[in-house]
């Protein structure tokens, strides 16, 4: 089993602390499975970069670039994060750095951590493995989208009421729970590269049969499988993640 990275240093007061799907996440990118499509798809000297849209407290990018070595067969991988919450931003370069100096050996290379909504920061066809653990959970409406005056300036100390707001940003999904993924899911054509494969997060609440669904009819190229489950209950999988690509 590949060492969890440190996460003591985040404060978890306003960032989404690591829990079951973190967990299921790392879990599946470093199963046998997993390891050899991607060694399989990026292969022949290709050096890949890997986006994790929401990485929170960082545990799972700076888990990728880490292992590096051990899940794409080579340390020429390049890696960054985007979130809306900088102080997200913030604790994932310190936990990727971190998990770096640690796997001296294994780690590839982290770039940084942007302050943005979802793929806005990219540049269109550049991704190619993004993970996204969303705000997975049903709620009757989403948080507010973030302007830059609804977020505290990372030098301010942050009061109860921004504390809150940022933690919704993180878990609140909205109708179905699928409101930001759906997002998501459709900005896949413009920013996955032309071997590029997304890896998000469900919840049985998401309907992911209907999820898997709205994926393949992007195209006949579009494929979609379930790579990583967790949490049967009555017969679903509580978690689980499915892996997107095309050929």
């Amino acid at each position: 089993m590949l060492p969890t990275p440190d996460t003591s240093h985040v404060a978890y007061e306003r960032i989404y602390e690591p829990a079951e799907d973190s967990f299921l996440l790392l879990d599946t990118l470093s199963s046998a499975s997993e390891t050899a499509f991607l060694q399989n798809r990026f292969g022949d000297d290709y050096v890949p970069l890997v986006v994790e849209i929401g990485p929170g407290s960082g545990v799972v990018i700076a888990f990728v670039n880490a292992h590096a070595q051990v899940l794409f067969g080579s340390r020429n991988i390049l890696t960054a994060a985007i979130d809306v919450n900088g102080y997200a931003c913030k604790a994932t370069s310190e936990t990727a750095k971190k998990a770096a100096s640690e796997n001296a050996a294994t780690h590839g290379r982290y770039l940084d951590a942007f302050q943005g909504d979802l793929v806005t920061p990219l540049k269109d066809r550049l991704v190619d493995v993004l993970i996204f653990n969303p705000p997975y959970v049903p709620t009757p409406e989403l948080p507010k989208q973030p302007g830059p005056a609804d977020l505290p300036h990372l030098g301010m100390k942050p009061t109860f009421d921004d504390d809150s707001y940022m933690l919704s940003l993180s878990y609140a999904g909205g109708k179905d729970g699928m409101e930001t993924t759906d997002r998501l899911i459709n900005s896949l054509p413009q920013v996955l590269s032309s071997r590029g494969c997304a890896y998000i997060l469900l919840c049985a609440q998401n309907n992911p049969e209907e999820v898997k669904e709205r994926i393949r009819a992007l195209g006949e190229a579009w494929n979609v499988e379930t790579v990583g489950s967790s949490g049967k209950k009555a017969g679903w999988e509580r978690l689980q993640i499915i892996r997107i690509w095309v050929e």
